[in-house]
C-alpha cells in the first residue's frame, strides 16, 4: 500500500460547485478556474477556514480577501503593483497592496510611495492612503499572500497563496496586452521573472520601505509617469494617480 494515496481527480461537476462558491468577477473565475479548483486551493481553503474561525485576528477581514480582484476585473487590468503580504495591524489591511482605509494613518512604505508619486507627476501629497481610486481605473493592487495573522508579518507564507498569485500573474501576462508591472524589491522582482517583456513593461526599483528607499533607488524612479507614458504609447487611457481628497 502506498504511504499516501492519490486523491481522485475532481469531476467537472465538483469543480463547478467550487467555482460557484468563489466570489470573484466572472472573467477572473474563468481565467483562474484551474488554480481555483486545484489541490493547492483545497488546502488553502481548509487553512483559511481554520484560522478565520480561530481566536486569532486575521487580516484583512474575510470579505475583503479578494478586494483587488473585485475592484479590478481582468478585462480592466492596465497596471499591476505587487506587494508582499497584507498589513498586520488592526484596521490597516483592505485587500489592496500598500493601501489603507482613509481614516488609518499611512504606514511608512505607503508614505514613501505617495511622496514619490507627488514628486513624479507634480501633484499635491495625498492626505490619506486609500488606493481604491487606482484599483477602479485598472491598477491591480496584488499581494503575494492575501492574508496574515495580526502582528506576524509573513505568517501565511507557504500556505498556498504564492501558487495562487503566481497563477494570477501568469493570467495577466498571457491574457492582457501592454500591461505595466511595477515590481518594488527583490521578492516582487523574483515573482515577475516570467513576464513577457516583448508585450509588457516591467518597472523595477528597491522597495519603498524606509530601510530600502532611504538607501537610494526608489525616490526619483518615476514609476507613475513612466507608466502613463507607456499606456498612452499604446492607445490606453493613462491612470489618474491623484487620489481624491
Amino acid at each position: 500500500m502506498e504511504l499516501f494515496d492519490e486523491q481522485p481527480a475532481k469531476t467537472q461537476a465538483q469543480k463547478q460547485v467550487i467555482l460557484d462558491n468563489v466570489r470573484l468577477p466572472e472573467d477572473w473565475k474563468e481565467a483562474l478556474a484551474e488554480e481555483l479548483t486545484s489541490d493547492n486551493m483545497d488546502s488553502l481553503r481548509a487553512f483559511l477556514k481554520e484560522v478565520y474561525q480561530s481566536d486569532d485576528s486575521i487580516y484583512p477581514p474575510a470579505p475583503l480577501m479578494f478586494n483587488a480582484f473585485n475592484l479590478t476585473p481582468l478585462s480592466q487590468v492596465k497596471v499591476v503593483i505587487l506587494g508582499q503580504d497584507p498589513y498586520h495591524r488592526p484596521g490597516q489591511a483592505m485587500g489592496l497592496s500598500f493601501s489603507v482605509p482613509k481614516a488609518i494613518p499611512k504606514p511608512p512604505s505607503l508614505n514613501n510611495l505617495l511622496k514619490e508619486m507627488a514628486d513624479d507627476i507634480d501633484t499635491s501629497y495625498s492626505a490619506h492612503g486609500d488606493l481604491t481610486y487606482w484599483a477602479e481605473q485598472g491598477v491591480l493592487l496584488l499581494n503575494s499572500s492575501l492574508t496574515v495573522k495580526e502582528g506576524e508579518p509573513n505568517s501565511h507564507q507557504n500556505k498556498g497563496w504564492e501558487q495562487f498569485t503566481d497563477a494570477v500573474i501568469d493570467v495577466v501576462n498571457e491574457q492582457t496586452e501592454h500591461t505595466v508591472f511595477i515590481l518594488w524589491g527583490s521578492k516582487a522582482q523574483k515573482k515577475g521573472k516570467y513576464i513577457n517583456t516583448d508585450k509588457h513593461l516591467i518597472l523595477t526599483a528597491v522597495h519603498p520601505s524606509p530601510l530600502a528607499a532611504n538607501r537610494g533607488g526608489f525616490f526619483g524612479s518615476k514609476p507613475f509617469s513612466k507608466t502613463n507614458d507607456y499606456l498612452k504609447q499604446y492607445g490606453q487611457t493613462p491612470i489618474d494617480w491623484q487620489l481624491p481628497q
